[in-house]
């Protein structure tokens, strides 16, 4: 009996000793095991832990983070729906004046220029304070003026030129365009009393130059004779470089522009040299029909060609008398700029007619002749220029050009003191060491011959400063 009960407990004891002898082991090893790790493990350990410690730190702020969301949500939720803010208008990058059409764009623009000469003539001076002390005009070249050789050289400087424009351009939701167009110089007459002059002021009068406005299609008011192609003169020193062969008229017109075409109504005016009158130039403006033009111009990247007719009536009336005479003048200008290459190109202008003197050459002759009866002889002309421009680098520039008008004059009506052509020549350099800013120097040499064969030539160095702004 004692036999049985004796078995299970030694059994049991056994059983509990084993665990107890298993820890001993285990812990009899772990210090062997720990003594046995190097420092290079040991390091890594540190580095494990110190790990372990960032992420719980970053998962707690994340917690956080969430929770606090969760409690903005639920504010918004809880408030009542705030109303919508109202959508603010888009800012305008141009101010509106108060009478002007809304979305109107307004510009403005110009230069300042000072011009300075030194000019020679060889038969006469020209007069201090007219135009052809300005600029080149070929009609001022004295001609029969002095002895023979003797001549006269005048400096001149000024700023008469400079230029200021403004535009207000308008696109309505209907679809129509209208732009307005102003544009003044200082190249302006009037009293001295009012304007100074060149012993203390130097003061100038303002000079309308063009006012128009376009709509569509459509243009009225002054700018630019349809007749004339600016796109085509040379890039000049002077204020008009070949003016004997140039179209060269801004007046008050009405025009319609469709494509390559255009079409307009322009103000008539006669310019006549009475009988025997030589060089004298009467304007009337008894006219009753406008002038008419038409042009056409192709555009491309080789550059432009443009063709213009013109037809307008001349007349002459003098109650006194009794006479109402009237005449027809018509023109054909050929005009263009043809591109050879990057850095030149080549412009052109020739123009024939009869009757439309005061279209070429600043009225360099005139459009008829009276003849003994009061008639009018209309007097013909061929005139043009050409000229070559050329791009040294970005910042120089060079032109050279020739140009000349000839006129076919009844001298039995006329006399033997009237124009009978006019030629020049240009060569000029522009240099720009800024933008906008150019410095240029033109040489000029101009003679103007009558119907006698008396000539008179001209010889100046013009030269300028130009800012553009």
């Amino acid at each position: 009996m004692s036999t049985r009960t004796t078995m299970p407990a030694r059994r049991h004891a056994s059983i509990r000793r084993r665990p107890l002898a298993a820890a001993l082991l285990v812990a009899l090893a772990l210090p062997g095991a720990a003594f046995a790790q190097t420092a290079k493990e040991k390091e890594l350990e540190a580095r494990v832990a110190q790990l372990e410690a960032m992420v719980r730190q970053l998962m707690a702020q994340q917690q956080q983070q969430q929770a606090q969301i969760g409690q903005v949500q639920s504010a918004q939720a809880a408030a009542p729906a705030a109303p919508a803010a109202p959508a603010q208008p888009a800012l305008q990058s141009t101010p509106i004046m108060a009478t002007a059409n809304p979305g109107t764009r307004f510009t403005y623009g110009g230069f300042i220029k000072l011009d300075a000469s030194v000019t020679q003539t060889n038969d006469g001076d020209i007069p201090d304070g007219t135009v052809g002390r300005l600029f080149y005009v070929p009609k001022a070249i004295p001609v029969g003026g002095g002895r023979t050789g003797e001549g006269g050289a005048d400096t001149d400087m000024g700023v008469n030129f400079s230029r200021f424009w403004f535009g207000a351009d308008t696109d309505l939701d209907s679809g129509d365009k209208l732009k307005a167009y102003l544009e003044f110089d200082l190249f302006g007459g009037g009293s001295t009393a009012f304007t100074g002059n060149e012993v203390a002021t130097n003061t100038y009068a303002l000079t309308l130059r063009h006012a128009y406005v376009q709509w569509n299609n459509w243009l009225a008011g002054q700018t630019w004779s349809n007749f004339q192609d600016t796109a085509a003169l040379p890039d000049t020193v002077d204020f008009l470089g070949p003016t004997e062969g140039t179209v060269f008229v801004r007046q008050a017109q009405l025009r319609y522009t469709q494509g390559p075409w255009s079409v307009s109504i322009e103000n008539p005016e006669t310019v006549y040299t009475p009988y025997q009158g030589n060089m004298a130039q009467v304007s009337g403006d008894d006219g009753a029909v406008p002038d008419v033009t038409a042009r056409y111009t192709a555009k491309g990247d080789w550059g432009h060609f443009g063709i213009a007719g013109l037809v307008r009536q001349l007349r002459y009336q003098n109650g006194a008398l009794g006479i109402d005479e009237s005449g027809t003048g018509y023109g054909l200008s050929v005009s263009g700029k043809l591109n050879m290459g990057a850095d030149d190109d080549l412009r052109y202008m020739i123009t024939g007619g009869s009757g439309i003197g005061r279209y070429v050459g600043l009225a360099l002759n005139n459009d008829a002749v009276l003849d003994a009866d009061g008639d009018l002889e209309n007097i013909d002309l061929v005139a043009g220029f050409v000229g070559w421009r050329h791009v040294f680098s970005p910042k120089l520039r060079g032109n050279v050009f020739y140009s000349r008008a000839e006129y076919d004059n009844e001298t039995a009506l006329t006399g033997l003191g009237i124009t009978k052509s006019a030629q020049s020549a240009h060569l000029n350099l522009i240099y720009s060491p800024l933008p906008k800013l150019d410095l240029g120097a033109e040489l000029i040499w101009g003679q103007r011959e009558l119907e006698n064969g008396d000539r008179g030539e001209l010889r100046r160095l013009q030269t300028h400063v130009k800012y553009n702004f």
